[in-house]
This record gives structure tokens, C-alpha cells and sequence, in this order.
């Protein structure tokens, strides 16, 4: 696929003409939540049927609801103390177009591929820049919206108001309620602080000088990611099975994740004694009372982990079972705790470092981005929803996608990233409830 880059700008936030004067440069400090989250680039695709959308309107919608979201418009940096902050100076969110002399539904992956990284903007370059986005229009009249943010600067569920907000400005209507975020009297510590949990080994480690982190050498050459496709009924099926004599059923994502892991942890052909375990995250927004509208990270995570032999031996629901009740811990008394164990210094002081950091893979482990419940198919330009909307290519092994499909009819696509040797005996166990 040959794109061809036609032009880049800053689009820069609009304010209301005759209203009060744009706001000066403002620093938000990083809150202990965004500490703690991955630095990385979280990039999505989104592809419109022809008609598509104008450039014009989407650019004008996209400098409208920036005039909301100025952290969107920002950069990354320090207050002129020193501390690590969001700096709200309307710098603006790069975008790129481009075109392809191709018909869309020709080029449409069915999985993330290296190809799809041609409809961001170059991903690997040094970008000041908190949101980058390309609009590539297709032969046929398509649109591809590739859309990159800082995951430190916003989670998926802030993201999702964001891109909804967007559309809706684009369409001339009410963005809804303005983003909330964070000040220096969110997440105080209790007067009696309280640490209950092992924050020192869960959302943190002791750094050695041995560790390897981070993407190195051609690792990257022997992942594929595959899409499995879940239709309505299998989930259905899977679900009963797994949930059979219990009062209350388990999740979609409880019992999806359970069997993906239990598939995954069969085709890497582990050793009964070994463990594995699952990085999930949960919201933290109802938990610790905070509205809906909140812009930035409050996401921790669970950790539910087996031995191979139980997880392979036992039945679905064993793992259906780990995962509820792991997440069930992570609760507003688990967030609090976190909170007065990162507010007290103690992690600065001994050296600790953010366990949430990508690696090439994740093997004998599993981590899972949901979004099953984030509106993304409601951004709508104008002409609709998209046709269909999927990740970029991320090619980490062992962390999942999960996405509703764009059937709309309850049915899921999981993207697994898989090492090569691991890609047969994942595809012949995949749709077995076994």
C-alpha cells in the first residue's frame, strides 16, 4: 500500500469569537494514576464508508472540541517547579493527510498488520505532539482515520469521550458535559493513611540492572496477530458453560478473557508447574466517586494467575472464577490504599519503578485491552457511523484486543498477538469450549 502524504499541520483549539480571551498556559501535574500507566502511543483505525466526511469539517470539529480538551492540544513536560505536568498551551494536535490509489474495501485488513502503520503518522519519530492524526482518503471515496494519543495523557475510557465529543462537534451539535480534570486536592491520602495491599509489587518493582525492557532487536518479525472472530451464539454457548450451576452468570468479558487465556496458555505449550497470569485493568472512576467526565488515567489493574496444570485441567470456569474474583479486589477500598501508598513517597524513596511497561512479549502471561464497553463506533462525522474500527498494529506477544465487531450484533473480534510457532495449535483450540 503506497500512501502518499499531501500535507501537515497544527490544528489549534477555537475559542468562541466575542467570548472571554483564550486561556493563558496552564500546568496540570501528573496525578499518581498517570504515573503509574504505560508510556506509550495508543493507536486506533477507523475507516468511513464513501461518502466520507469533508477535511474541512473535520478539522473545524476537531479545533472546536480541543477548546475543551486542552490536554489533547497540549504537550507533556514540567511546571517551571519542576513537576511532571501537562502543559495546557494550545500547541495543538498534528494532522497529516494522505491519499491511496486504492479502493478501501480492497486494502480493509482482516488483522493489524505492519501496513496499517502507514495510516498513522511515522510512530517511531521524536513527536511534541499529545494527539497525532491522518486522514487517508481511499480511490473509492473511503476514509481511513488513524488516531494516536499519549496513554499517559488519557485512558481508553477519557479517549472514548473524547472521540464522541469530536464527532459531535463536527456534526454542529453539543459536545455535553466538559472533561473534569485533575487538581492538586483529587486523591488525597486519608488522614490515617492505610496501606492493605502489595502496591510495592503490583503496580510498581524493584528495578535491577539486569531487567530488559521496553522493544528490542527483530522480535517483532516472529509475532502475527490473528483475529478471532466471536460470533453472538458461540459467546452464548461459552457462557453457559462456563456459568452452568451458578446463580449468577459470568460477564462477556469474564467468560472471553477465561477462554482466550486457557487457548493462549495451551498453544504456548507450558509446563503444568509454570504460572501465568492475567494484566486486566479496572476503572477507577465509580470506585473512588469520581464523575464519568474525568480526563486522565484512574485505571488500575488485577492480576489473576494459575498454574498451567489447573488452568488446562479444570474446567472454563475455574478461570471464569480467578478473573471475578480478582477483579471483585481491586474495589474503592484497594484504589484508596493505592492511594496512600503512592502519596506517601515511599516509591520515590526506594527506588521503585512503574510495573506497566510494553515489552516484545508477555509470555507465560497475558494482558488484555477491553474495550467492549467504549462507545468508539458512535464518532460520527456526519455520515454515519464507520464501517469499521479496529487497533494499529502492536506487536506484542500475548496482549489482547478485544473489540466489539462491526456486525453490531454482539459478537467480538479478539486481536492475539501469537509467536509464529504458536499460530496453528492457537487456531485449532480457538473455537472449542473445551
Amino acid at each position: 500500500m503506497e500512501v502518499k502524504v499531501l500535507g501537515s499541520k497544527l490544528v489549534k483549539p477555537a475559542y468562541n469569537a466575542g467570548a472571554a480571551p483564550a486561556p493563558s498556559t496552564e500546568y496540570i501535574p501528573l496525578s499518581i494514576f498517570d504515573k503509574v500507566t504505560f508510556n506509550m502511543q495508543m493507536a486506533i483505525i477507523y475507516a468511513f464508508a464513501a461518502p466520507a466526511p469533508s477535511t474541512a469539517a473535520i478539522e473545524n470539529g476537531l479545533a472546536t472540541v480541543l477548546a475543551q480538551y486542552r490536554a489533547f492540544a497540549g504537550q507533556l513536560g514540567e511546571a517551571p517547579d519542576g513537576t511532571p505536568s501537562f502543559i495546557l498551551n494550545d500547541r495543538g494536535a498534528r494532522l497529516v493527510e494522505a491519499t491511496v490509489d486504492a479502493v478501501l474495501i480492497d486494502m480493509a485488513p482482516a488483522k493489524p498488520t505492519p501496513e496499517l502503520l502507514k495510516l498513522h503518522p511515522d510512530l517511531e519519530a521524536e513527536h511534541e505532539e499529545v494527539v497525532l492524526l491522518q486522514l487517508t482518503r481511499f480511490r473509492c471515496g473511503s476514509l481511513a482515520v488513524g488516531f494516536t494519543s499519549n496513554h499517559v495523557v488519557a485512558d481508553g475510557h477519557a479517549t472514548s469521550n473524547f472521540l464522541i465529543a469530536w464527532g459531535r462537534a463536527t456534526r454542529g451539535l453539543p459536545i455535553g458535559l466538559p472533561p473534569v480534570h485533575h487538581h492538586k486536592d483529587l486523591f488525597k491520602p486519608r488522614s490515617s493513611p492505610r496501606v492493605e495491599h502489595d502496591h510495592r509489587n503490583r503496580e510498581y518493582y524493584l528495578p535491577s540492572p539486569t531487567d530488559v525492557v521496553g522493544h528490542h532487536g527483530d522480535a517483532a518479525d516472529n509475532i502475527v496477530i490473528h483475529k478471532a472472530h466471536f460470533s453472538k451464539d458461540f459467546i452464548a454457548g461459552l457462557r453457559a458453560k462456563a456459568s452452568e450451576g451458578r446463580g449468577r452468570p459470568f460477564s462477556r468479558f469474564e467468560t472471553i478473557l477465561a477462554h482466550l487465556w486457557r487457548t493462549m496458555t495451551r498453544a504456548r505449550d507450558l509446563s503444568p508447574e509454570e504460572t501465568t497470569k492475567i494484566r486486566l485493568s479496572v476503572d477507577g472512576r465509580h470506585r473512588l466517586g469520581q464523575p464519568a467526565e474525568y480526563f486522565g488515567n484512574m485505571v488500575l489493574w488485577a492480576f489473576p494467575r494459575s498454574t498451567v496444570g489447573d488452568l488446562l485441567n479444570r474446567p472454563l470456569k475455574h478461570a471464569a472464577q480467578v478473573i471475578h474474583d480478582e477483579v471483585a479486589k481491586v474495589d474503592g477500598a484497594y484504589f484508596q490504599s493505592f492511594v496512600d501508598f503512592a502519596s506517601s513517597g515511599a516509591a520515590e524513596k526506594e527506588g521503585l519503578a512503574r510495573s506497566a511497561v510494553c515489552k516484545d512479549a508477555q509470555c507465560p502471561d497475558v494482558e488484555v485491552d477491553s474495550w467492549l464497553t467504549f462507545p468508539f463506533y458512535e464518532l460520527d462525522f456526519g455520515t454515519g457511523s464507520p464501517s469499521y474500527f479496529m487497533p494499529a498494529y502492536f506487536p506484542t506477544e500475548g496482549m489482547l484486543f478485544l473489540v466489539p465487531s462491526n456486525f453490531g450484533d454482539g459478537s467480538v473480534d479478539a486481536f492475539v498477538p501469537l509467536f509464529q510457532e504458536n499460530l496453528q495449535a492457537f487456531k485449532e483450540c480457538c473455537y472449542s469450549m473445551e
